[in-house]
């Protein structure tokens, strides 16, 4: 890998892509979106790093692994985005470019979706594209970091 590192983190349910309600998230495989994050990487010069995990301590502890080294991030929190203030807390920490990341629009769902603890201290979101939000949020962050 070459590049500027930036990390791409995903919350609970995101590694069940694929089979995972195909209807609201599509059916690319996780997998797949890691191919994808890493060719585009790859493309914009990015050296992309995917993760996933179900755990809340995990994604916070990625946080603060890439506010302690000036790393980008996308992120996608899952359901962590509306109640975790922890992971909310170490965001803000970020000493980097931070774009939160949603598959499927949360506006568009239940109510106790539209509420992100996160979008307050991110760089920006971006939301409701499939998998092309991670197209959309990596691109953003291409040219944010060219300045």
């Amino acid at each position: 890998m070459s590049g500027r590192r930036v990390l791409v983190l995903n919350g609970p349910n995101l590694g069940r892509l694929g089979s995972r309600e195909p209807d609201v998230y599509g059916a690319t495989s996780y997998a797949g979106l890691v191919a994808e994050c890493t060719r585009l990487g790859t493309e914009l010069g990015l050296a992309v790093e995917v993760r996933e995990t179900n755990d809340e301590g995990e994604l916070v502890r990625w946080l603060h692994e890439a506010a302690d080294g000036s790393v980008p991030v996308v992120i996608n929190p899952g359901a962590f985005t509306h109640y975790s203030y922890a992971m909310r807390d170490a965001a803000a920490q970020r000493t980097a470019p931070l774009i939160e990341v949603h598959i499927s629009n949360p506006y568009a769902r239940e109510v106790f979706r539209h509420t992100s603890v996160i979008a307050a201290v991110a760089s920006g979101t971006v939301a409701g594209f499939g998998i092309g939000s991670y197209r959309l949020a990596l691109r953003a962050l291409a040219e944010e970091l060219a300045g």
